[in-house]
Order: C-alpha cells, then structure tokens, then sequence
C-alpha cells in the first residue's frame, strides 16, 4: 500500500502527544514536514522526527510531496488554514473545535467538496471503547427508552499541559474564540450526539470565568440539552478540576443506567433496573493524566479515510452540527434564554 505522506501544522501540546506520535506509529504514513511560527520547537521537533521543519504554512501546502495535512493551531486558525490547505489539494485533520462560526464550517466543507478531499475533525471520543460499547447497547435496544444523562469533562485547565503554560493562545480570547466549552464541551456534545444517534434542539447555558482570573475566555460551563425525542440532561466542561480529570458520562435508560469512564477500574458498568450488573474492562480512556490511552485511534481512521477513499466517520458536517451546539450554548448564555436548534 503507498504510504500517506503528511505534514503537521502547529507543534503545541496535542500534536507533541498525539498527532505526530501516531502518525509516526502508523506504517502507512510517512511524516515529511512539521510548521510552527516558534522556529526554536519546529527545528527541535523536525530533528526528533528527521523532518523538513517550516514556520510559515503557506511554504508547508506548495510542497508536492504531502498529501495531507493535520491542523493543530489556535481555534481562530483552523478554518482559514484548512480551507487553504484542501485549496492547495491536501486532506485535512483538523483539531476541535472545527471553526468559530457556522460559516466558516460551511465554506471549510464546500472546499473539501469542491477539490474532493477528506475532511475530518479530531473528535477522538468516538473512539473509545466504552463510548464504541454503550452506543452499541443503546442501538440495540437493550437498555430501552432513554430518559435522561449527564456528560461532564473538566481538568486543571491547559496550564498543566500546554506547551506554553498560562501564555498559551487558549487563554485568549481573540485567538481561543471560546475556554472549557470549546476545549472539552464540544467533545461531549458530539460524544452524545454520537451515543443518543439523534441531534439536540433546545441548549441552555451557564457560561462563566471563575477559576482563571488570568483568562479572558470561560473556564466553567454548564448546559441542558434536550434532543429530538425529548431525552434532556447535562453537559458540564471546566477547567476547574483541580484534583483529578473527570471524564464520565451517565445514561439513564428505561431498563439500564450505562456509566461510562465513571469507575477508576471498570470503563463501563451497566446497571441493570433488575439489579443485575455487567462490569466491562475496555482499557483506559486517552487523558492528560498518567495512565491514559496511548492512542486516540483518531489518526489510525483519518489515514484509513483517505488511504481507502472512505469517508471519515466525523466529516466536516459532522464537526459542524457538534460546533452548533456550542454556538448556541454561548447564545443562550447571551440572550439568557434557551435557544432553539435547527434539525
């Protein structure tokens, strides 16, 4: 099989630890070219990976000899980035959140139509086992109607991780776009978009900055969501978890309680109304903490993608409806009142 040859654009924190880490471990892929504007960790990363090193992107989409791109840039750059790469003839990952509009998603789809290149947006919690295990519970049918759930996602904050501490671009606002919620709320919304199999169409809010007095975007979020069928609950993102990274989501059904990456042994344990218990070991969740994932599986299905002509499991449409939610979230947040979706 011809490898896939790739470059990565933007060498902070989560293409250190997961893209160029993994496309490096995948035997299709040969990693021929990294780009960041600090050109001191461009040359170091490039040397690590016996890479051409570039600071300027634009230099990165002339070359002939990549053939897709992931994009791990500040918020406000995913779209003019990747709208330029797929103009250029690239594929593209990008990182969550996909843009900071509903229209730039849009035009960052056309131009993957328009020069039939793959799309895909970095949403790694469809790939976690536990998460793959209780959507095909819920699928079928076994745990009956769901009434309600509870998704949370919260750690310390990128301070801890990002490779530019409490300077990082999350923290800014004209860069960031939006804190916690884009960060870690948008993973849960397409998370539970992705587990209920329908779409939501009411969002409430509570957005606000209460544990960073340094940041100029949110650090603690929570919504209510209700979805086509009625099922409500709550989705939680913060960068307030001091302590510990909380993951975990609840869904309570008719028949079964699923509790997923809410047990420090057990990835998913399903209560049964009749009160039995089925506890399944799948293996750790990707995280910050020690003792995480080692892969997220996201790479591994972007170069099957494009290797094998398919479409991705979360294509630009797919990154837009789970963009929408947050949108309407800091809606909500504004008007103060519930914000209605479109289906």
């Amino acid at each position: 099989m011809k490898k896939l040859k790739v470059a990565v654009i933007g060498c902070g924190s989560i293409a250190q630890h997961r893209h160029l880490i993994e496309y490096n471990q995948n035997p299709n892929v040969e990693l021929v070219a990294v780009c960041d504007i600090v050109e001191e960790r461009v040359k170091e990363i490039a040397n690590e990976y016996n890479v051409e090193a570039y600071t300027n992107y634009e230099d990165v989409l002339m070359l002939a000899n990549v053939d897709a791109v992931s994009v791990c840039l500040p918020n406000y750059l995913h779209a003019p980035v990747s709208i330029a790469a797929l103009h250029a003839g690239k594929h593209v990952l990008c990182e969550k959140p996909m843009a900071t509009s509903r229209e730039e998603a849009e035009e960052m789809i056309a131009a993957a139509e328009k020069n039939d290149k793959k799309l895909m947006i970095a949403h790694n919690q469809r790939f976690v086992p536990s998460h793959q295990k209780a959507r095909a519970i819920i699928e079928s049918g076994e745990i009956g109607k769901i009434h309600s759930f509870r998704s949370t996602f919260g750690h310390g904050g990128p301070e801890g991780w990002s490779a530019d501490g409490k300077d990082s671009w999350f923290f800014r606002k004209e860069e960031a776009f939006i804190g916690a919620m884009g960060d870690l709320g948008v993973h849960k919304a397409d998370l539970l978009r992705y587990l209920l199999g329908e779409e939501f169409v009411e969002v409430a809010s509570m957005i606000e900055t209460s544990a960073k007095d340094f940041a100029e975007v949110d650090d603690n979020a929570v919504c209510i969501l209700k979805s086509e069928s009625g099922i409500i609950g709550t989705l939680t993102a913060s960068w307030a978890y001091t302590a510990k990274e909380d993951n975990s989501t609840i869904i309570y059904g008719e028949k079964a309680i699923l509790r997923l990456e809410d047990d420090p042994i057990y990835s998913l344990i399903v209560q049964y109304a009749n009160g039995e218990v089925v506890k399944y070991g799948l293996g750790a969740i990707q995280s910050n903490d020690e003792g995480g994932q080692t892969t997220s599986h996201t790479i591994d299905h972007f170069v099957e993608a494009v290797l094998e002509n398919k479409e991705p499991l979360i294509d630009g449409e797919e990154g837009k409806k789970s963009l929408e939610i947050i949108l309407a979230s800091l809606e909500s947040m504004k008007t103060k009142k519930f914000t209605r979706m479109t289906v």
